[in-house]
């Protein structure tokens, strides 16, 4: 591909915000996505907002998906006291909406469904008005670890479908396009209280008529939130880019989710799953509708 186009060009991390949530986040011994994924939001979030997204059950992934810049291999055991350490840092951080997500574990009988419950409620015993948002792995469709999640109580479930069904094979060879929707669909039958999201990348090789087929999935499972960005490269060894979109064509895919019946789209392309996160929720929640930031 060409060099980056202007638009998806950021600004180099700095400032007193950006080191002051690092140095919170070191203090308590977590892991990011931002950083672990090399999310290209990161300057925005931790410098402007003060905000991260938590990566908990280590920072070793089982699976190897094409696109994710993540270190997979063999894990180590997973860390008891992280959930109250995550509670920890989001009260020191002040936030009001949290964002957990964390590696896949096929290597744990719960795929660490257990530990997702725990940061729950330890996040909510120190500050009950934290909404909390929860990013989770397909645990291998297994329904009772998703129902632990569930019971928990989070605000918002989200898994991310990532990209057209035809792509998995390549792109996410571990993960199964029906097993992932089929989770977002009993997620949604288990407390219908819950909102429901998920997120795409673009750029892979998807033809048009895939990710309106993708969409059309997405609103048949109760997807109530809908992300969708670049996929950008984090290295030669990962899949290539094989388009990048103008954001006249991120504004068509969201007129599109939102002609198909979906209820919030977000399209841009430096849009991630927990862009905005807190100010996407507050206003969907005092607006009925918000679907505009890029």
């Amino acid at each position: 591909m060409s060099s980056r186009p202007d638009w998806l060009k950021v600004r180099i991390p700095s400032g007193e915000n950006f080191f002051e949530v690092r140095r919170i986040l070191r203090s308590h011994g977590l892991n990011t996505i931002c950083e672990d994924a090399m999310c290209p939001n990161i300057a925005e979030c931790w410098g402007k907002h003060r905000t991260a997204t938590f990566m908990i059950l280590g920072d070793i992934c089982t699976r190897a998906c094409a696109f994710c810049a993540v270190t997979s291999g063999r894990p180590t055991e997973y860390d008891l006291m992280e959930p109250a350490r995550v509670a920890g840092a989001i009260a020191e951080l002040k936030l009001q909406h949290a964002v957990i997500t964390s590696v896949d574990r096929d290597d744990l009988e719960d795929g660490g469904a257990m530990i997702f419950a725990e940061t729950v409620r330890q996040i909510r015993k120190l500050d009950p008005s934290v909404k909390i948002e929860l990013l989770t792995p397909d645990f291998q469709g297994s329904l009772q670890s998703l129902k632990t999640v569930i019971d928990a109580g989070p605000d918002i479930f989200s898994h991310n479908i990532e990209t057209v069904r035809r792509l998995y094979p390549t792109v996410r060879f571990k993960s199964d396009y029906t097993t992932s929707f089929g989770l977002l669909k009993a997620a949604k039958a288990m407390n219908p209280a819950v909102y429901i999201k998920t997120g795409i990348m673009v750029g892979l090789g998807e033809e048009k008529d895939e990710i309106a087929g993708l969409l059309q999935d997405a609103l048949e499972a109760g997807v109530d939130i809908l992300t969708i960005g670049q996929y950008l490269r984090p290295s030669r060894k990962h899949a290539e880019i094989k388009k990048y979109y103008h954001p006249e064509e991120f504004a068509q895919l969201r007129e599109l989710g939102r002609r198909l019946g979906i209820r919030w789209v977000f399209s841009g392309p430096l849009v991630r799953s927990s862009y905005h996160a807190e100010d996407v929720f507050g206003q969907m929640i005092h607006n009925g509708r918000t679907d505009e930031i890029k």
